[in-house]
Protein backbone atom coordinates (compact mmCIF):
# COMPACT_ATOMS: atom_id res chain seq x y z
CA UNK A 1 0.00 0.00 0.00
CA UNK A 2 1.41 3.49 -0.95
CA UNK A 3 1.83 6.29 1.49
CA UNK A 4 0.28 9.48 0.61
CA UNK A 5 2.67 12.12 0.53
CA UNK A 6 2.90 14.90 3.17
CA UNK A 7 1.27 18.05 3.05
CA UNK A 8 3.65 20.96 1.60
CA UNK A 9 2.87 22.75 4.54
CA UNK A 10 4.51 19.79 6.96
CA UNK A 11 7.91 20.67 4.82
CA UNK A 12 8.41 24.03 6.82
CA UNK A 13 8.69 22.20 9.92
CA UNK A 14 12.40 20.81 9.43
CA UNK A 15 13.44 24.23 7.67
CA UNK A 16 11.87 25.59 10.69
CA UNK A 17 14.41 24.34 13.15
CA UNK A 18 17.17 25.65 10.29
CA UNK A 19 15.92 28.94 10.75
CA UNK A 20 16.56 28.53 14.16
CA UNK A 21 19.56 27.36 14.27
CA UNK A 22 20.59 30.38 11.96
CA UNK A 23 18.86 32.64 14.18
CA UNK A 24 20.66 31.24 17.30
CA UNK A 25 24.46 31.74 15.40
CA UNK A 26 23.46 34.99 14.63
CA UNK A 27 22.65 35.78 18.00
CA UNK A 28 25.59 34.42 19.22
CA UNK A 29 27.50 36.68 17.06
CA UNK A 30 25.16 39.86 18.98
CA UNK A 31 26.27 38.72 21.75
CA UNK A 32 29.86 38.03 21.02
CA UNK A 33 30.29 41.76 19.88
CA UNK A 34 29.04 42.58 23.55
CA UNK A 35 31.90 40.54 24.59
CA UNK A 36 29.14 38.48 26.41
CA UNK A 37 31.17 35.66 25.33
CA UNK A 38 29.66 32.96 27.96
CA UNK A 39 26.47 33.36 26.28
CA UNK A 40 27.53 33.45 22.71
CA UNK A 41 29.17 29.82 23.24
CA UNK A 42 25.91 28.42 25.15
CA UNK A 43 24.35 30.02 22.31
CA UNK A 44 26.30 27.64 19.23
CA UNK A 45 25.20 24.80 21.54
CA UNK A 46 21.51 25.73 21.02
CA UNK A 47 22.36 25.83 17.20
CA UNK A 48 23.48 22.58 17.69
CA UNK A 49 20.48 21.08 18.99
CA UNK A 50 18.59 22.64 15.96
CA UNK A 51 20.88 21.31 13.80
CA UNK A 52 20.67 18.52 15.12
CA UNK A 53 16.65 18.06 15.08
CA UNK A 54 15.94 19.58 11.58
CA UNK A 55 17.34 16.62 9.69
CA UNK A 56 15.43 14.19 12.32
CA UNK A 57 12.25 15.77 11.63
CA UNK A 58 12.81 15.43 7.89
CA UNK A 59 13.17 12.14 7.87
CA UNK A 60 10.61 11.36 10.79
CA UNK A 61 7.75 13.11 8.84
CA UNK A 62 9.87 11.77 4.91
CA UNK A 63 10.05 15.64 4.19
CA UNK A 64 13.71 15.48 3.17
CA UNK A 65 14.30 17.40 0.80
CA UNK A 66 17.15 19.15 -1.92
CA UNK A 67 16.38 22.46 -0.72
CA UNK A 68 16.55 21.33 2.99
CA UNK A 69 20.13 19.99 2.44
CA UNK A 70 20.89 23.30 0.82
CA UNK A 71 19.71 25.56 3.69
CA UNK A 72 20.98 23.18 6.72
CA UNK A 73 24.48 23.62 4.71
CA UNK A 74 24.22 27.06 4.54
CA UNK A 75 22.52 27.14 8.06
CA UNK A 76 26.24 25.39 9.06
CA UNK A 77 28.40 28.34 7.88
CA UNK A 78 26.48 30.95 9.82
CA UNK A 79 25.75 28.83 13.33
CA UNK A 80 29.23 26.63 13.25
CA UNK A 81 31.65 28.87 10.65
CA UNK A 82 30.82 32.81 10.88
CA UNK A 83 29.80 32.67 15.31
CA UNK A 84 32.41 30.58 16.57
CA UNK A 85 34.97 32.15 14.32
CA UNK A 86 34.13 35.64 15.46
CA UNK A 87 33.64 34.32 18.76
CA UNK A 88 37.44 32.90 18.49
CA UNK A 89 38.44 36.56 17.02
CA UNK A 90 36.94 38.81 19.85
CA UNK A 91 38.13 36.33 22.48
CA UNK A 92 41.73 36.22 22.18
CA UNK A 93 42.18 36.62 17.94
CA UNK A 94 42.08 40.37 18.56
CA UNK A 95 45.22 40.65 20.67
CA UNK A 96 47.38 39.16 17.87
CA UNK A 97 46.50 41.10 15.09
CA UNK A 98 46.95 39.68 11.33
CA UNK A 99 47.18 36.29 13.00
CA UNK A 100 44.25 36.32 14.83
CA UNK A 101 42.64 37.57 11.53
CA UNK A 102 44.10 34.44 9.73
CA UNK A 103 43.38 31.90 11.67
CA UNK A 104 39.76 32.87 12.44
CA UNK A 105 39.21 33.50 8.45
CA UNK A 106 40.61 29.48 7.70
CA UNK A 107 38.18 28.42 10.09
CA UNK A 108 35.58 29.62 8.21
CA UNK A 109 37.17 28.60 4.88
CA UNK A 110 37.06 24.84 6.20
CA UNK A 111 34.68 25.09 7.27
CA UNK A 112 32.87 26.06 3.90
CA UNK A 113 35.32 23.57 2.50
CA UNK A 114 34.55 20.28 4.63
CA UNK A 115 30.52 21.53 3.88
CA UNK A 116 30.87 21.43 0.12
CA UNK A 117 32.92 18.16 0.60
CA UNK A 118 30.28 16.39 2.50
CA UNK A 119 27.38 17.72 -0.22
CA UNK A 120 29.30 16.12 -3.24
CA UNK A 121 30.50 12.94 -1.50
CA UNK A 122 27.43 11.98 1.30
CA UNK A 123 25.95 9.35 -1.51
CA UNK A 124 29.50 7.82 -1.91
CA UNK A 125 30.87 7.41 1.52
CA UNK A 126 29.57 4.82 4.67
CA UNK A 127 26.67 6.43 6.24
CA UNK A 128 28.31 5.75 9.11
CA UNK A 129 31.60 7.79 9.63
CA UNK A 130 32.04 11.57 8.90
CA UNK A 131 35.48 12.59 6.61
CA UNK A 132 36.96 14.97 8.23
CA UNK A 133 35.94 16.37 11.57
CA UNK A 134 32.11 17.94 11.68
CA UNK A 135 31.84 21.83 11.51
CA UNK A 136 29.55 21.71 14.21
CA UNK A 137 31.79 19.38 16.16
CA UNK A 138 34.74 21.96 15.65
CA UNK A 139 32.48 25.11 16.87
CA UNK A 140 31.33 23.31 19.95
CA UNK A 141 34.90 22.55 20.69
CA UNK A 142 35.91 26.42 20.40
CA UNK A 143 33.09 26.99 22.72
CA UNK A 144 34.03 24.54 25.00
CA UNK A 145 37.44 26.04 25.36
CA UNK A 146 36.14 29.92 26.06
CA UNK A 147 33.81 28.42 28.78
CA UNK A 148 36.50 26.40 30.35
CA UNK A 149 38.62 29.58 30.15
CA UNK A 150 35.93 31.60 31.91
CA UNK A 151 35.34 28.99 34.24
CA UNK A 152 39.09 28.48 35.21
CA UNK A 153 40.03 32.16 35.10
CA UNK A 154 44.14 31.06 36.06
CA UNK A 155 44.22 29.64 32.65
CA UNK A 156 44.28 32.86 30.85
CA UNK A 157 47.68 32.67 30.49
CA UNK A 158 47.04 30.45 28.17
CA UNK A 159 44.75 32.27 26.19
CA UNK A 160 46.88 32.39 23.18
CA UNK A 161 46.87 28.51 22.48
CA UNK A 162 43.37 28.83 21.25
CA UNK A 163 44.74 29.97 17.95
CA UNK A 164 46.78 26.63 17.39
CA UNK A 165 43.72 24.93 18.75
CA UNK A 166 41.63 26.19 16.20
CA UNK A 167 44.38 25.77 13.56
CA UNK A 168 44.12 22.30 14.02
CA UNK A 169 40.26 21.90 14.15
CA UNK A 170 40.63 23.57 10.86
CA UNK A 171 42.93 21.13 9.25
CA UNK A 172 40.71 18.08 11.12
CA UNK A 173 37.54 19.20 9.18
CA UNK A 174 39.21 19.49 5.51
CA UNK A 175 41.43 16.24 6.62
CA UNK A 176 40.61 12.42 5.35
CA UNK A 177 40.35 11.58 9.19
CA UNK A 178 37.14 9.28 9.48
CA UNK A 179 34.78 10.30 12.62
CA UNK A 180 31.60 8.15 13.88
CA UNK A 181 28.50 10.09 13.05
CA UNK A 182 26.43 8.05 15.40
CA UNK A 183 23.78 8.13 12.55
CA UNK A 184 23.33 4.86 12.12
CA UNK A 185 24.31 2.47 15.52
CA UNK A 186 23.89 -0.70 15.17
CA UNK A 187 22.08 -1.86 18.62
CA UNK A 188 23.48 -5.54 18.68
CA UNK A 189 21.67 -7.53 21.93
CA UNK A 190 24.27 -8.69 23.52
CA UNK A 191 26.06 -4.90 23.96
CA UNK A 192 23.22 -2.73 24.78
CA UNK A 193 23.34 -3.50 28.22
CA UNK A 194 26.84 -2.11 28.14
CA UNK A 195 25.72 0.73 25.51
CA UNK A 196 22.95 1.75 28.09
CA UNK A 197 25.11 1.74 31.04
CA UNK A 198 27.70 3.60 29.61
CA UNK A 199 25.75 6.23 28.36
CA UNK A 200 23.92 6.53 31.75
CA UNK A 201 26.98 7.14 33.43
CA UNK A 202 28.20 9.67 30.65
CA UNK A 203 24.90 11.20 31.31
CA UNK A 204 25.65 11.75 34.87
CA UNK A 205 28.87 12.85 35.15
CA UNK A 206 27.78 15.73 32.40
CA UNK A 207 24.52 16.42 34.82
CA UNK A 208 27.53 17.13 37.94
CA UNK A 209 30.07 18.60 36.05
CA UNK A 210 28.73 20.24 32.82
CA UNK A 211 31.50 21.91 31.54
CA UNK A 212 33.93 19.70 32.25
CA UNK A 213 32.24 16.47 31.03
CA UNK A 214 30.93 18.08 27.85
CA UNK A 215 35.02 19.20 27.46
CA UNK A 216 36.40 15.36 27.90
CA UNK A 217 33.67 14.15 25.84
CA UNK A 218 34.60 17.08 22.84
CA UNK A 219 38.32 15.94 23.60
CA UNK A 220 38.15 12.20 23.41
CA UNK A 221 35.49 12.64 20.18
CA UNK A 222 38.07 14.67 18.52
CA UNK A 223 41.27 12.95 19.82
CA UNK A 224 39.34 9.71 18.41
CA UNK A 225 40.24 10.18 14.74
CA UNK A 226 43.62 11.07 14.54
CA UNK A 227 44.73 7.77 17.20
CA UNK A 228 42.28 5.39 14.83
CA UNK A 229 43.77 6.75 11.60
CA UNK A 230 47.50 6.44 13.50
CA UNK A 231 46.65 2.84 14.70
CA UNK A 232 45.90 1.44 11.50
CA UNK A 233 49.09 2.77 9.50
CA UNK A 234 50.84 1.61 12.32
CA UNK A 235 49.76 -1.37 11.47
CA UNK A 236 49.54 -1.71 7.97
CA UNK A 237 53.37 -0.73 8.43
CA UNK A 238 54.24 -3.31 10.65
CA UNK A 239 51.71 -5.70 8.18
CA UNK A 240 54.22 -4.45 5.21
CA UNK A 241 57.46 -4.87 7.01
CA UNK A 242 56.90 -8.28 8.04
CA UNK A 243 55.34 -9.32 4.86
Amino acid sequence: MRKDPPPPIAYLLPNFFTAASIFTGFYAISLALQHDFVSAAWFIFLALIFDGLDGRVARLTNTASHFGVEFDSLADIVAFGVAPALLLYLYVGEMYGRIGIVVSALFIIFGAVRLARFNVTTSRIEPSVFIGLPIPTAAIMVSLAILVMERYPLLYAYKVLMLPLAVVLALLMVSNIRYPSFKKINFKVFNFIRFLISVIVIALSVFIYPIEGMALLGAGYLLYGPMRASFYLLRRLVTGYRG
